[in-house]
């Protein structure tokens, strides 16, 4: 029995194939130290937990409607009023099983076989295979380390086909953690308004910001802006939240509707319980996302300060997210015991397998030269990790 074509075009996810790697080891016996996947370390907040335990208890543990609970809408709504001005109702939001998931409905409700989608590099790993399953066409476009990162207007308005259809856009970055400042963010939107693009803005990480700049929100940058973007957030990254599974789009009522007919086949509907507890999240105490920023500064200056002091290796510190995105490009070539390494992948391979330190290669993310580590660990891990690094690094010729 034989895969389908459609199955064989679709690459895995980096990022979990990595983190499967270390577990092999770490069933081994081996002590590794794992920076492979965008998870806090952070239990989600007794309120939250809390909440789902009251859902549970009160019977919620039915089905819902395919797109939310209308609950969860108005407090989705009312979050995206209160931190970015962003005026949505009930019937512009589809909440669906995660970012992710929220991703793929809304590219399947706007996206025909054949149309193109501009996406910035370096890239998540999941967003060009999500387009590939669309049936449409990914056109990356490269965003070097000297731009930090980021697509400029003159770089889109390039790209541009008449079959161009989408833009994608993820602010603050995973992996590179770069955050787009408004005066770009306006460049950009003017030529998806002249382009006629709908602009998908990957939001997740907006409020861990780490700089003076804040968080620009691309829909609130203009009516005929607000008009063509689908907005995707979720409450995974901010608190701490992965494995509940609650993300959404917030978008045109015709969209939304098309992604919730969408949804209503393919999975009825998100947890029911999850739901309550994204409720809590949303309109409860916040402080516990204040308490858990201050870790990630904390977390990120060490990372940046040590990998900057390794001969060899460099960084710019990232304005958010939890990821360091580092410059390997001086290893490229070397030898590591009998393992010559040329690129990214078999970089982080061989460190993986003599330094038990695992990352993620830059070219998952169409960036060759670079390798990204999650800094949503412990900073016992941290240090231990990049010490085994360092050493790992010292050996090479």
């Amino acid at each position: 029995m034989q895969v389908s074509a459609y199955a064989s075009r679709i690459t895995p996810s980096a990022t979990l194939a990595a983190g499967a790697k270390a577990k092999d080891l770490k069933a081994k016996g081996i002590n590794v130290f794992d920076f492979s996947t965008g998870e806090p370390d952070f239990n989600t907040p007794a309120h939250i937990c809390d909440a789902a335990t009251k859902a549970m208890k009160d019977g919620h543990t039915k089905y819902t409607p395919a797109s939310g609970l209308a609950p969860l809408k108005e407090a989705i709504a009312e979050y995206h009023k209160t931190w970015h001005g962003l005026d949505y109702k009930p019937a512009d939001i589809c909440v669906s099983n995660g970012a992710k998931h929220a991703i793929y409905t809304a590219l399947l409700a706007v996206l025909n076989p054949g149309d193109e989608v501009v996406i910035p590099t370096p890239y998540w790993v999941s967003y060009s295979e999500l387009v590939k399953m669309t049936g449409a066409v990914p056109v990356l476009i490269d965003t070097p380390k000297e731009a930090k990162f980021r697509l400029n207007a003159d770089q889109l308005r390039a790209a541009c086909t008449p079959k161009t259809k989408l833009l994608m856009l993820n602010s603050p970055s995973n992996p590179t953690g770069s955050a787009y400042p408004a005066d770009q963010l306006r460049a950009i939107a003017e030529v998806a308004v002249e382009k006629n693009l709908i602009v998908l803005s990957d939001e997740i990480y907006e409020r861990l910001i780490y700089t003076d700049t804040p968080f620009q929100a691309f829909g609130a940058l203009g009516p005929e802006v607000f008009d063509r973007t689908l907005t995707i957030n979720g409450v995974s990254k901010t608190y701490a939240m992965t494995g509940w599974r609650i993300g959404w789009t917030c978008g045109p009522a015709p969209i939304i509707k098309a992604m919730d007919n969408i949804q209503s086949q393919q999975t009825s509907n998100p947890s029911s319980v999850s739901q309550y507890a994204a409720i809590a999240a949303l309109k409860g105490d916040q402080k516990c996302v204040e308490e858990m920023k201050k870790e990630f500064i904390k977390r990120r200056d060490y990372v940046c300060d040590r990998l900057n002091s390794i001969p060899g290796i460099s960084i710019d510190p990232p304005d958010g997210a939890f990821y360091a995105f580092f410059d390997i490009r001086a290893y490229l070539g070397k030898t590591f015991g009998a393992k010559k390494v040329s690129d990214s992948q078999s970089f982080c391979l061989a460190l993986l397998e003599d330094g038990h330190v695992n990352t993620v290669q830059g070219s998952a993310f169409g960036a060759e030269g670079f390798a990204r580590m999650s800094f949503a660990t412990s900073m016992e891990t941290i240090k231990g990790g990049l010490d085994a690094m360092e050493a790992w690094l010292k050996s090479g010729k």
